[in-house]
């Protein structure tokens, strides 16, 4: 009479065991679900920083971003006769500047455009369109490599460029980068490069070329050089 009751002994201890089992089976499963979760937000997290990062730092004024004036180690103003208005060479016609970067020159007949206002190097075009662009009063912020690599210095340069996206002719302006392959590298040390083609808005003679050379990427600078070569200082201020 005592073989059921071993009977169902055991049945109890196997159903114990496979509760045992299938509740070790959950914790692994829960466990497994939230390592994903985590690598997930990680993953999001690491892709969304650089845009949160620009965000954060365009929220202000433009005089707030990037460095200091004083901070950005700015070169004192340098200016050369300039020439090259509608010297226009074919497309596809590489055209050798002296200058790192350029100021002037001959140009394509075409420019980079009016909406873009940052470009990376990834998908600069030539830097025939941008001098081009020169002519028309823009003024450049040229970044080097050091900055491209430095991803605060480079939101700060984008938060800059982001100032800038408007329809008026006074948001002519356009950041893009200055590599190894396009010259000699700036001067003294600088990684940030102002440009203008500036021309007598009266009689849009006595041309010239405007570089300032800084350490840093600064608002501050930008707009006080915005200010000092306005669109309107140049050999066609009116063109887009």
């Amino acid at each position: 009479m005592a073989k059921p009751s071993k009977d169902k002994d055991r049945r109890a201890v196997a159903a114990e065991l496979r509760k045992q089992q299938e509740r070790a089976e959950k914790r692994r499963t829960r466990a497994i679900l939230g390592a994903v979760v985590v690598v997930a937000l990680v993953i999001i997290g690491l892709g969304a920083y650089p845009l949160i990062r620009q965000e954060q730092v365009a929220g202000g004024e433009l005089e707030e971003i990037g460095a200091a004036a004083g901070a950005a180690n700015c070169q004192e103003v340098v200016k050369k006769s300039a020439e090259g208005q509608n010297d226009h060479r074919e497309i596809g016609t590489d055209i050798v500047y002296q200058d790192a970067p350029p100021a002037f020159g001959p140009h394509y007949p075409q420019t980079a455009g009016f909406n873009r206002k940052f470009y990376s190097t990834s998908d600069r075009q030539d830097l025939e369109y941008y001098v081009h662009n020169l002519e028309h009063g823009y003024n450049l912020l040229w970044y080097d490599e050091t900055i491209a690599d430095n991803a605060d210095q480079l939101a700060a340069v984008k938060a800059i460029a982001s100032k800038f996206e408007g329809d008026e002719l006074t948001d002519k302006f356009i950041a893009l980068p200055w590599t190894e392959e396009d010259g000699k590298a700036f001067p003294d040390g600088a990684h940030i490069a102002l440009t203008h083609w500036y021309a007598n808005p009266e009689t849009l003679e006595d041309q010239e070329g405007v570089w300032m050379y800084c350490d840093a990427p600064s608002g501050q600078v930008v707009s006080d050089f915005v200010e000092d070569y306005p669109y309107t200082d140049s050999p066609e201020p009116n063109a887009m």
